[in-house]
């Protein structure tokens, strides 16, 4: 159930109103996500911000994706995980792709070693000890995507928490054709 209204830019705080008027004028419209976000200006700048930020990482899409899916699954935000799994199989991924991802593994060592690292940054974050940074390093992740993935992790953390605190849900039809797998810890 819904829990937080979208705003049309002419009800939202000013700062919100001119970011709202900058995303429709670029796409034609703005989803349910910032449209609801919109009532709090700074978060709607973060979320913005942070976004497009993270589209710079030096990830794949395609792995990118099967990240966003490993933590949505533990997130449990139903409507970040159709719009991942949407966004995978359009990257190029299969359906066992995506099952995999959602379990937090992949077929290759490398990204399940990463996609591991990411839910546990997620998780439990304290637990991270230098042999886990050298293990992901031993497989060939640079610094530089050990540090990207953290910032991952912070925009799936950010879309997902504030989906499930705001009701927002995939519509009913999406979600009744996706069977949800049992939630990955």
């Amino acid at each position: 159930m819904r829990r937080l209204d979208s705003l049309d830019p002419a009800d939202a705080p000013a700062k919100s109103a001119e970011l709202l008027g900058e995303i429709i004028g670029r796409h034609g419209s703005a989803g349910p996500m910032v449209t609801a976000m919109a009532h709090s200006p700074a978060l709607l700048q973060g979320y913005l911000d942070l976004s497009r930020a993270m589209k710079r990482v030096k990830l794949s899409q395609a792995l990118s994706e099967k990240v966003s899916l490993a933590l949505q699954e533990w997130i449990g935000c139903a409507l970040c995980l159709d719009a991942h799994t949407q966004a995978a199989l359009k990257a190029g991924l299969s359906e066992t792709d995506v099952s995999l991802a959602r379990q937090g593994t992949s077929t290759d060592q490398r990204e399940a070693a990463l996609m591991a690292y990411a839910v546990r940054v997620l998780a439990e974050p304290a637990s991270i000890r230098d042999e886990d940074v050298a293990e992901l390093r031993e497989h060939g992740w640079s610094d530089r995507i050990i540090a990207d993935t953290v910032g991952l992790v912070a925009l799936n953390l950010l879309t997902g928490s504030f989906n499930l605190v705001a009701g927002l849900e995939p519509a009913p039809a999406e979600q009744s054709t996706k069977e949800k797998p049992a939630h990955v810890h």
